[in-house]
């Protein structure tokens, strides 16, 4: 939930030192208690400061950034659901008390939500030392054998295994997925859990294959993509820079995802889209590649394109050959045509974002 902050804070604060802070570190401080955070990115910079001293200087920056902290995709959906069915929940971090409950309070019903919240300052050893879990296991009454851990981080995934807990990872770094061998099972964001293959309630709310998402858009002019749309998959795809759009390619998982596409003078059409690193092709860079469902005679590039982004298919994956890789694309683009017929998703195709141009 707090990574894209993280990042801000050493940003601001590395600069003051000369220093730039590019992310490539990240993967060192993902899950370690503040101490730890800190004392590693001032031996990694070689700050002329001292760990406490480097905490006092970032704390008040921290403190001003809680309120623009953006739940994860799929986070208020899960704690709604587990909550209605009276699931009971614990939340178990290595910040400190104060400071989990001071980011919660931005986020409507979260601190009601959790029976039990649990700080580093709370365990003699926060994570990877399995205390934590195991005194929230205790604090909820349950055993640990019968609870499940859902993190984003190694040292996370670390300490619930040595709990003797079932755990869930939704790795929070990109194409790091492979380091997460330890946990039970590893998925792409909270969009693909699965409640019920941990005995939980399962969700209710897909339809026809389908996950309907709060709207959101997206535009500009239709760029050259790899030049494999058409050529390799017999797909053409529609493509859009990534330019200003970082924070909401950050924001939003890699998947499948689909909607209406507003061509500035040729009309409104279904269409799916692929946001991610497409695994099968290995790309460097996540990208923004929408399929319109539509035949068109000629190419369109330079022309201004408005996507609405209304549902979500499936996550990114990789295939084991080219034909596994189409026949799935096609079987989205069959899905997305469906759905897009129904009244949740059809009445999207008459807004006004769509036609300006």
């Amino acid at each position: 939930m707090t990574d894209g902050i993280v990042g801000n804070v050493l940003k601001v604060q590395l600069s003051r030192y000369g220093k730039q802070w590019d992310g490539r570190e990240a993967h060192k401080i993902l899950g370690k208690t503040p101490f730890e955070a800190a004392a590693a990115v001032v031996e990694d910079y070689q700050l002329p400061c001292s760990t406490i001293e480097f905490i006092s200087q970032i704390s008040p920056l921290f403190s001003d950034q809680w309120c623009n902290i953006k739940a994860l995709p799929g986070a208020n959906r899960l704690l709604k659901h587990l909550k209605n069915h009276g699931v009971p929940m614990a939340l178990a971090s290595n910040s400190p008390k104060e400071s989990i409950e001071a980011k919660i309070s931005y986020h409507d019903g979260w601190k009601s939500s959790f029976s039990v919240i649990i700080g580093g300052d709370e365990v003699r050893t926060g994570k990877p030392s399995p205390d934590m879990f195991l005194e929230a296991a205790k604090r909820l009454s349950m055993e640990p054998s019968s609870c499940l851990v859902i993190e984003d981080s190694l040292p996370g995934v670390t300490a619930g295994k040595a709990a003797e807990m079932q755990v869930v990872a939704v790795p929070s770094l990109p194409k790091q997925s492979h380091l997460y061998t330890a946990a039970d099972e590893v998925i792409n964001s909270l969009l693909d859990l699965r409640p019920e293959k941990w005995g939980l309630p399962p969700f209710e709310d897909w339809v026809d294959g389908t996950l309907p998402l709060d709207p959101w858009y997206i535009g500009g002019p239709v760029i050259k993509g790899f030049g494999r749309g058409s050529k390799v998959l017999g797909i053409p795809t529609a493509n859009l820079s990534t330019k200003g759009y970082s924070d909401l390619l950050a924001e939003h998982p890699s998947g499948v995802y689909f909607g209406w596409a507003g061509l500035s003078s040729r009309g409104v059409f279904k269409m799916v889209m692929s946001i991610g690193w497409n695994p099968y092709f290995d790309n460097k860079e996540k990208t923004i590649e929408p399929w319109i469902l539509y035949k068109f005679d000629e190419d369109f590039y330079g022309e201004e394109l408005r996507l609405i982004i209304v549902g979500y298919i499936r996550p990114e994956a990789n295939f084991p050959s080219l034909e596994s890789l189409i026949a799935k694309i096609h079987e989205d683009g069959e899905i997305a045509e469906k759905a897009l017929e129904l009244p949740l998703y059809s009445s999207y195709k008459n807004d006004p974002y769509l036609r300006s141009s």
